[in-house]
């Protein structure tokens, strides 16, 4: 079963002799193949090749708070499960894995998405390096993309021009977005700042024309007094 962890040094560490032989050799092939704006990172349990939100800012449709995927490797209970989402970009991708695969002479054991091995030789690992490189993520996200029903298919041109960027830009384009959202936020926090200046500044007003009301009424009551004395002397 997967072992519960964060990192991938640890996901490696924490596997049994055997499983890690063959994951890390999985690893080394898909890590020289893949697609450079493709991220490695620890996803429920398994190694996980995903296009980050840095890049493809919708993520996975079914769950928009997870990146999307492209490939994983997990190691389950009675097997090893190579997840390869990428070879069903076009319409021969599945048969031409397939095909490949099983010209090396090895056999395939190949569910829906996920191809289950247990041994390293029984991974023909040049078939793999190569449907892994054969999908860039501006391929990849088109084919998705494509492919979602039309409720959840969303076109977005600052998508694609993230994708068609070399990295340094996208890197300074989110930079200076960053700075942007930050320059927002102080401006409001300077308004706010303002605001609550004006409100103890009106409410100081208010204390202080009670203060000046109030001796006007005692001043009043004074002079009242001062008049009936005055009053009833002279009667």
């Amino acid at each position: 079963m997967a072992p519960k962890t964060t990192t991938v040094a640890e996901y490696l560490a924490a596997l049994p002799e055997d499983r890690r032989r063959v994951i890390k050799a999985l690893r080394t092939v898909i890590r020289k193949n893949i697609d450079k704006p493709f991220k490695e990172s620890i996803e429920g349990g398994a190694l996980a090749y995903t296009l980050p939100h840095s890049v493809y800012p919708d993520g996975y449709h079914c769950n928009p708070e997870q990146p999307l995927p492209f490939a994983g490797v997990a190691s389950q209970k009675n097997h090893i499960g190579l997840y390869l989402f990428c070879i069903y970009c076009g319409a021969d991708g599945p048969e031409l894995f397939r095909k490949q695969w099983l010209a090396s002479g090895k056999k395939l054991d190949m569910g829906k998405s996920c191809v289950r091995v247990r041994k390293l030789e029984d991974i023909p690992l040049d078939v793999v390096g190569r449907a892994i490189k054969r999908i860039t993520a501006k391929k990849f996200v088109a084919a998705y993309e494509a492919a979602l029903p039309a409720s959840a298919r969303k076109k977005s041109a600052r998508h694609k021009a993230g994708l068609e960027q070399p990295a340094r830009k996208r890197s300074v384009r989110a930079k200076a977005v960053s700075k942007q959202g930050t320059r927002k936020q102080t401006a409001s926090k300077r308004v706010v700042a303002k605001k609550a200046v004006a409100k103890k500044a009106v409410a100081k007003k208010a204390v202080a024309k009670k203060v000046v009301a109030k001796k006007v009424v005692a001043k009043k009551a004074v002079a009242k007094k001062v008049v009936r004395k005055k009053t009833a002397r002279r009667g």
